[in-house]
C-alpha cells in the first residue's frame, strides 16, 4: 500500500471533515468558466494519455458528476496513468492503494492506535481520506477488502470501530482492474460494481499514438511535468453548476425507459438498478455542461449509455454462449427505444 503525497497548492483536507460545497450562482458566465476550465483539464489529461479520443471526456464527466470510475483493461495500457493525470490536473490530495490478496480492510480505512502515554486511542486515517483515491488492480484483493470501499463510495464516510468519519470533498474513487479471466483476479461483487458511475476501457493506442508516446517518454514522462489547471474548491463549484442543469420530463422518461428495458431483456439475468437511472442523468448533465449547454439532450444519454449501464448488467449463461455481451445488449436497447422529440420549452438558458 502506498499513499501519494499531497500536491502543492491544495491544502490537504483533514480526516473527519472536508470542503463544504460552495453556493454557486448559475448563469452564462459560470457555465462559460466551467467549459473553459474543463477544456483545459481535458487537454492536460490528453497530453499524458495519447491516442484515446473520448476517454478523457467520460472520465471528467464522472469527476464533475461526483461519481466513481472503473477503468478496465490489460496491464500496461495506461489505466493508472490516466487516474494520476486527472488527479494532478485538479491539484487535489491523492491516495493510492495497491490492491493485493493479503490487503486488509483496515489498510484502506485506517485504524485506532492505542497511545500508552495518554491511555487513549488515536485514529490513524487510511488512504481513503483523500480527494482522489486510486485503487490499483482492485480485483486482485479479496471480496472482503473490496467491500470495505462500499460505504466510502456511496455515503462519503467510513465507520471504524463504531465511529463514523466523514471523507473530504471532492471525493472520487478511480479503480483500475484487469479482465477477470486473468490469473489471480476476483470478480467485483454486484453491489460494488453498481457504485461505480461508469466503466471505461483504455484500449491499445494506434501505431502513430504509440510512436508519439515513445518520443515523449524516451527521457521522461509527461506526468512529471503536468501542472495543475484548477483546484478542488473550483471542482465542487463546477459540480454544483452541472447538477443545476435542466433535464426535461421527456428526457427523464427516456432515461427511465432505457434502464427499465434492461430489467425486461430476455438475455439478462440482472438489469440496471434505479441508482443507474440517477447516475446516467447526472453524468449526462456533466457532459452537457462541458459542451456549454444548460440542458440535457437525448444525445447525451445515448453517448453515456454504454459506460454507465453495461458494467451493471449480468448476461444469462445461454445468451453469453450465443455471443451476447452487456455492451451489445445496451446498444440494442438504445437502438430500439424511441428518442423523444424536444419542444422549445425543453431547451432553456439559466
Amino acid at each position: 500500500m502506498h499513499t501519494e503525497p499531497a500536491t502543492p497548492g491544495f491544502v490537504e483536507p483533514q480526516f473527519g471533515g472536508g470542503l463544504s460545497a460552495p453556493q454557486a450562482a448559475p448563469g452564462p458566465g459560470a457555465l462559460d468558466e466551467l467549459v473553459e476550465t474543463m477544456a483545459a483539464v481535458r487537454a492536460a489529461v490528453e497530453s499524458v494519455v495519447t491516442g484515446r479520443p473520448g476517454l478523457a471526456d467520460i472520465t471528467l464527466a464522472v469527476l464533475l458528476a461526483e461519481g466513481h470510475l472503473l477503468v478496465e483493461d490489460v496491464p500496461g495500457v495506461g489505466k493508472t496513468t490516466l487516474a494520476k493525470a486527472v488527479a494532478r490536473s485538479i491539484d487535489c490530495h491523492v491516495g493510492r492503494i495497491q490492491f493485493t490478496p493479503d490487503l486488509l480492510p483496515s489498510d484502506l480505512t485506517g485504524v485506532n492506535i492505542f497511545r500508552t502515554g495518554s491511555h487513549e486511542f488515536e485514529f490513524r486515517p487510511g488512504p481513503v481520506f483523500s480527494n482522489i483515491v486510486i485503487g490499483d488492480e482492485i480485483n486482485r484483493a479479496s471480496p472482503k477488502t473490496q467491500s470495505a470501499l462500499l460505504e466510502c463510495m456511496e455515503e462519503g464516510q467510513t465507520t471504524v470501530d463504531g465511529t463514523t468519519h466523514q471523507l473530504p470533498r471532492p471525493f472520487l474513487v478511480v479503480a483500475t482492474q484487469n479482465p477477470v479471466e486473468m490469473e489471480g483476479t476476483y470478480p467485483l461483487p454486484e453491489a460494488q460494481r453498481d457504485r461505480f458511475m461508469a466503466r471505461i476501457t483504455v484500449g491499445y493506442p494506434d501505431a502513430d499514438a504509440e510512436m508519439l508516446m515513445l518520443d515523449r517518454q524516451e527521457a521522461s514522462t509527461p506526468l512529471e511535468h503536468l501542472s495543475p489547471v484548477t483546484d478542488g474548491h473550483s471542482m465542487l463549484r463546477f459540480s454544483q453548476i452541472a447538477r443545476s442543469l435542466y433535464a426535461s420530463p421527456s428526457v427523464k422518461r427516456y432515461v427511465v425507459g432505457l434502464v427499465g428495458a434492461t430489467r425486461e431483456h430476455p438475455g439478462l439475468r440482472l438489469g440496471a438498478s434505479p441508482r443507474a437511472s440517477l447516475q446516467l442523468l447526472r453524468a449526462a448533465k456533466a457532459i452537457a455542461a462541458m459542451a456549454g449547454r444548460d440542458h440535457v439532450l437525448p444525445d447525451d444519454i445515448q453517448r453515456l449509455a454504454r459506460p454507465v449501464l453495461a458494467h451493471r448488467l449480468i448476461v444469462t449463461t445461454e445468451a453469453r454462449l450465443s455471443g451476447v455481451t452487456p455492451e451489445t445488449v445496451v446498444d440494442e436497447i438504445v437502438q430500439r427505444t424511441a428518442v423523444p422529440a424536444l419542444e422549445p420549452a425543453d431547451r432553456r438558458r439559466f
